[in-house]
């Protein structure tokens, strides 16, 4: 049997935890050096159809530490650019005998459709506006190790939330998990339709981040925006920059969080990326054990089997 990471919005609080739990003791295995299971027959398809490097890698890099086989693919060069539907392409890999497909489009819901024609796991890497499920697992390990826990924590979501797929993933994993979600900036830029979404709307960037214990600053996506959403980028660094300032309305501990990549001097000052507070950098290593954790995971694998390997 296998299972797909397409989204978060329905997965359950219980596998959630676990694959936080997986990706804690894969942590702990590569950190200490001790002994990793090998998944020799897996070869993993890495389709990445928009530009990455964090989710590319630490996909990678997860897929080497668990010896699996890799095989890259983008659209650039493939049969794609010359009219071939996804739905093909996925047929096609299949037959190539991929076992695992890893996929990041442009297109909301791909991952999904990628799903109804691959017989194996597919993780979804980034879909459009949609979700990045990987990524909110990365971001929610990275709070578990600093603050212990996540029930109860107030985290602040500030900047593009209307584009932002890492938003919405974070936004059901942290509610989920018993956080209280608060989401930051202009309404432009905040989703239309915010109730279907488990969080709070604010306006302005005090109250928003006020008393936080994480505030999570998100990329400007210009690519994805229409004209006339944006006044300027100065005018929304001047309103939402969050700086060293601006945190000292949020919790004196408060963890400044940045998916990448990090635009600085718009979403985040010098100070506030680089300060005592920020975990930017932990992220992304923890996005690889994560990914760990989601291929494990994927495969239908769980922690029991993964004490069998010998420590």
């Amino acid at each position: 049997m296998s299972r797909n990471l397409l989204g978060i919005r329905h997965i359950s609080a219980e596998d959630l935890r676990d694959l936080l739990a997986l990706g804690t003791e894969f942590k702990r295995r590569v950190l200490q050096r001790e002994p990793l299971p090998r998944v020799r027959e897996e070869t993993v398809g890495l389709l990445f159809f928009e530009d990455s490097t964090r989710t590319r890698v630490s996909f990678e890099q997860a897929a080497k530490y668990l010896g699996m086989n890799t095989v890259s693919f983008t659209g650039r060069g493939s049969s794609m650019s010359k009219g071939e539907s996804l739905k093909d392409t996925i047929l096609t890999l299949r037959h190539e005998r991929l076992t695992t497909v890893v996929m990041r489009h442009r297109m909301p819901g791909s991952a999904q459709l990628a799903a109804r024609y691959f017989p194996g796991p597919v993780l979804n890497a980034g879909d459009g506006e949609h979700e990045h499920p990987a990524q909110a697992l990365g971001d929610a390990l990275t709070i578990l190790e600093r603050k212990g826990h996540l029930d109860g924590l107030i985290v602040a979501i500030v900047g593009d939330v209307e584009h932002s797929r890492v938003a919405r993933s974070n936004a059901w994993l942290l509610s989920k998990l018993g956080a209280e979600v608060r989401f930051v900036g202009p309404k432009t830029m905040l989703p239309s339709h915010t109730a279907m979404l488990p969080g709070s709307v604010h306006y302005t960037l005090e109250t928003g981040i006020h008393n936080a214990d994480v505030v999570m600053c998100l990329r400007l996506q210009k690519e994805r925006m229409l004209d006339g959403l944006l006044s300027s980028v100065g005018e929304y660094a001047r309103m939402y920059q969050v700086t060293r300032q601006s945190l000292e309305y949020a919790s004196p501990d408060c963890l400044v969080m940045h998916p990448g990549p990090l635009n600085r001097g718009i979403e985040l000052d010098d100070d506030a990326a680089d300060g005592d507070c920020s975990v930017i950098n932990d992220q992304v290593e923890n996005g690889i054990f994560v990914r760990m954790a989601a291929y494990w995971w994927a495969l239908d694998r769980t922690m029991d089997d993964l004490k069998k390997v010998a420590a």
